[in-house]
Parts: C-alpha cells; sequence; structure tokens
C-alpha cells in the first residue's frame, strides 16, 4: 500500500470532544476503591486525529478546551502529535471535560463524567473556524457534540460546510449512555444525522443498542441508508465486518497481549480514513478494501497492547512490523 507520508493533499478534520481521562492505578477495581488515578488524554475525535497524524496522515482537530491547565496540556499534546490546532477554541467561563474511567472485574467499562457544562459543550456555530472545516477532504465526527446545545447546533453547521465543501462526512457514534437523557434520547440523536454520513463505523455493542437486535448482517444492514458508502462494524478480537451497496465481508484481526482496550476503535477509524483520504475509489474496490481494514485492523490491535488511547497509537513502521509477523 503507498503511504501517505509528506503528501500535503488532504486533510482529515475531526470535530467533537476532547477531555482528560482518569484511570485508576490500579485495574479491576469499582471508581469508588481506586487508591490512585493517572491522567490520560483522550476524546474520541482527538484520538483519531492524532492516529491520523501519526500515520503520517495531515490531521487538524475542532473543539472547544477550558481556559485552564488541563486544556491548554491537551491543545499541547494536540500541537506536539503534528495535528492542527487552528480550529481549537479555549473557554474562560467552563472548565475542560473530566472522565473517571475504570475497568472492573467484570470486564466492563465504568465512567463517571465530570461535565456541568464542560467547555466543549459550549462551542457556538459562530465561533467555528469555516476555513479549516472547509479545506477538509474527510470530516470526522462522534455524537457526543449532539447532546446539548449550543454544541449540537455548531456540529450540524460544521457538517454542513465541509459537505458544501466536498468531504466525505465520516461518523462514528461513539456511545456513552451516562452522558445522555436517557436512552432513547441517546438512541434519537444519534441517528438523527444518521443520513448524512458516507462512512459508518459501529461496534457490536452500539449495533444492539441502537437497532435492539442481536448482532448480525441483517441487523447491520437494517443500518444502511442509500447515501452510504460503507458500514463497518467492528467487533473486539473477532476483526471487523464491512458493508458496500455491491459486496460485504469479513476481516480478522490479529491475536495480541491485550491490555486496555481504549481507543483501538479510534486508531481503527485514524487508520481506515488515513488510507482513503488519497483515494475514495478503495471503497468501490473490495481487494483493495480488505488490504486496508487488514491494516486498520492492525493498528487496532496494537493499540490494546498499551495502556491509554493517545500513547498507544501506532506509528506506520510498528504497523508493517505486525503485518509482516502475522
Amino acid at each position: 500500500m503507498a503511504s501517505s507520508n509528506g503528501d500535503s493533499g488532504g486533510l482529515i478534520v475531526s470535530f467533537g470532544e476532547m477531555l482528560i481521562d482518569f484511570v485508576p492505578t490500579v485495574s479491576g477495581v469499582s471508581l469508588a476503591e481506586a487508591p490512585g488515578f493517572l491522567k490520560a488524554p483522550g476524546g474520541a475525535p482527538a484520538n483519531v486525529a492524532i492516529a491520523v497524524a501519526r500515520l503520517g496522515g495531515r490531521a487538524a482537530f475542532v473543539g472547544k478546551l477550558g481556559d485552564d491547565e488541563f486544556g491548554h496540556m491537551l491543545a499541547g499534546i494536540l500541537k506536539d502529535n503534528g495535528v492542527n490546532g487552528d480550529g481549537i477554541l479555549f473557554d474562560q467561563g467552563a472548565r475542560t471535560a473530566l472522565a473517571f474511567v475504570t475497568l472492573r472485574s467484570d470486564g466492563e467499562r465504568e465512567f463517571m463524567f465530570y461535565r456541568n457544562p464542560s467547555a466543549d459543550m459550549l462551542l457556538k456555530p459562530t465561533e467555528l473556524n469555516l476555513d479549516v472545516i472547509a479545506a477538509a477532504k474527510i470530516f470526522h465526527y462522534g455524537s457526543i457534540s449532539l447532546i446539548t446545545e449550543p454544541c449540537r447546533s455548531a456540529h450540524l453547521r460544521a457538517m454542513e460546510v465541509a459537505k458544501e465543501a466536498g468531504a466525505l462526512l465520516s461518523y462514528d457514534p461513539n456511545l456513552r449512555l451516562p452522558l445522555w437523557p436517557s436512552p432513547k434520547d441517546a438512541r434519537d440523536q444519534i441517528l438523527s444525522i444518521w443520513e448524512h454520513a458516507d462512512i459508518i463505523k459501529v461496534s457490536d455493542v452500539e449495533l444492539e443498542f441502537l437497532t435492539d437486535r442481536e448482532v448480525s448482517d441483517e441487523a447491520a444492514l437494517s443500518l444502511w441508508h442509500p447515501g452510504l458508502k460503507l458500514l463497518l462494524l467492528t467487533l473486539g478480537e473477532k476483526g471487523c465486518r464491512y458493508y458496500t451497496k455491491d459486496f460485504r465481508g469479513a476481516v480478522d484481526t490479529f491475536k495480541v497481549k491485550t491490555v486496555d482496550t481504549t481507543g483501538a476503535g479510534d486508531a481503527f477509524v485514524g487508520a481506515l480514513l488515513t488510507k482513503i483520504l488519497h483515494d475514495h475509489s478503495v471503497l468501490e474496490d473490495e481487494t483493495r478494501l480488505r488490504e486496508v481494514l487488514k491494516f486498520s485492523n492492525a493498528c487496532g490491535a496494537i493499540t490494546t497492547t498499551k495502556k491509554g488511547a493517545i500513547p498507544a497509537l501506532p506509528n506506520e513502521s510498528e504497523v508493517h512490523q505486525l503485518l509482516q509477523g502475522a
């Protein structure tokens, strides 16, 4: 596969939240039992931007942070990783979002969020850097920015500007139920922008939530819409399934020693977007698409071998090492 390293022909813009995850120093405990916490930068759209940059793609992040130590730290992390920060704003009246995350002994993640409101929720449509958004060849976003106003209107405006500029729209709902007023509200809002996306990635858990059905091709295809170019279903250690209007199939992932699954889906998305950035026709060629998804699965797998999302996101040589060793 040709690498996109050094190619300045296209920009992938991620829109949404960036926050700090506080992760217990001891695993397998509840948040209440944790003796201490380590701070880990996160937020799915920001993770995707950094995943793209690590693989040699051009990435930008659009969002709002608190005008506080944590906000400036996060902006610095984006910059250090080569992500364009021209779309970042700082809010003096609200803090950077925090999330406490633990992996309980039963393997489930438990979240507790501090956002009342956090700076990312206060992004207004009038504050958007439209030049950055209009420069996107691919515009990527989640659903957390749909939860409250004014951020929801900013999200819709950004999507509209990107679409008008000819960008491919990429959507990863990234369901975080504790943030929503109710499961019904989450489902309704996540699906409210469904038909605008060209590429959608859902996890097995999200598929079950959105369709109220068990994971199957039929359940996945019930989420198809006529304008969609690619629907992806990620299945953790079972790899992924892909659906287009002309073909569908599955790609296995790689066996690795998993330490922490945080950010694996974001690494997968970042890799996919980087590889299709310069040639969208990959989406219509099953052989080439399978190669891209194999690469994307490798990125996801590598990310699970280290703690935290951003520190674990791989560069191209790490991915090729895993691909050659497989």
